[in-house]
């Protein structure tokens, strides 16, 4: 008798096992929907759904699920197709600006045009530049403490103006 060693692997006894081998039946994929096949197929063809299907047939006797029968009916049935997935919209691309440098006014240059107080307590959005990826979200309102002193004077006294009594 030949007692296999570490370095010998017995070929012959694993061919042997190989052509014995039985998987087990609980794990061969749909084993329990082969039987009843072709009345799952005679179904779907009447368009009946899955879930239908399923409670038809643990009615019968057939331990199965409906995402089972589901699979089962997309793999067998209709072939291996795969499931419409809904298209994600494209994002629109990036497009790298470089920041223009922030320098303290000078006392020669002259101060930057600065927004009409209309425009601050205006509620419409800004347009949409071509190119942006900005969608509005709503209105845009003024953070007075990010506004500089000469703004905040400007706007504090429009806000006088409008709520003066009018002769």
């Amino acid at each position: 008798m030949n007692i296999p060693t570490a370095s010998t692997p017995d070929l012959e006894g694993l061919r042997k096992a190989v052509q014995e081998f039985r998987p087990n039946p609980h794990r061969v994929p749909f084993n329990d929907l082969k039987p009843v096949h072709e009345f799952i197929a005679d179904l779907r063809k009447r368009n009946i759904s899955y879930a239908s299907i399923t409670e038809l047939l643990q009615q019968h006797g057939v331990k199965t699920s409906r995402a089972r029968v589901a699979e089962y009916g997309r793999i067998i049935l209709d072939g291996g197709k795969s499931r419409k997935r809904r298209k994600r919209a494209k994002p629109m691309p990036v497009v790298d600006v470089p920041a223009a440098p922030q320098h303290a006014p000078t006392a020669d240059a002259k101060p930057a045009p600065t927004t009409t107080p209309a425009a601050v307590t205006s509620n419409a959005p800004p347009p949409a530049k071509e190119n942006s990826s900005y969608t509005s979200r709503g209105p845009r309102i003024a953070k007075v403490a990010m506004m500089s002193p000469e703004e905040a004077a400007e706007l504090d006294a429009f806000l006088k103006s409008e709520s003066a009594p009018k002769p």
